[in-house]
């Protein structure tokens, strides 16, 4: 799988063809994040989750909520319904959790997911992630830290 980062004029569009308010939102607030932050947007921008075959087809995309001052940065992500169920999540999360901690100033990547997801919470936990036994906005929250 290919996993990149939008540009601005790729997130607008990804914008403007969004129906659901509360995805549009995200990303509007990605946008945003990227470009006031032009120099650390990868920390703020869509990323494409893209099959690597001939197809190009876009499986999900996933996106880091900004990196804070102590090093920790949250992931997000989202799988069309079609492609769920074959390992596309979880392989991506652990690239982008083990790649997310090689990078200057990470300690640690968090995650939060819908209490009721337990498809999500497999992937976290298939991908290194522990409970951290909180609970966050949308529901349990799950970190895996740097080794040292």
């Amino acid at each position: 799988m290919y996993l990149y980062p939008l540009r601005d004029e790729e997130m607008r569009l990804v914008i403007e063809k969004e129906s659901d308010p509360e995805m549009k939102q995200a990303y509007m607030e990605m946008l945003e994040g990227s470009l006031s932050n032009s120099d650390k947007r990868i920390w703020y921008a869509i990323w494409n989750m893209e099959l690597k075959d001939e197809s190009g087809i876009i499986v999900g995309d996933f996106c880091f909520k900004g990196l804070s001052d102590d090093g920790v940065i949250e992931i997000g992500y989202g799988l069309k319904e079609e492609y769920r169920h074959h390992g596309y999540m979880t392989e991506a999360v652990k690239v982008i959790t083990e790649w997310a901690l090689s990078q200057d100033g990470v300690k640690q990547v968090e995650a939060e997911t819908d209490a009721e997801n337990i498809a999500s919470q497999k992937v976290l936990l298939q991908s290194g992630f522990i409970s951290n036994g909180k609970m966050g906005e949308e529901g349990p929250r799950f970190v895996v830290s740097l080794k040292r």
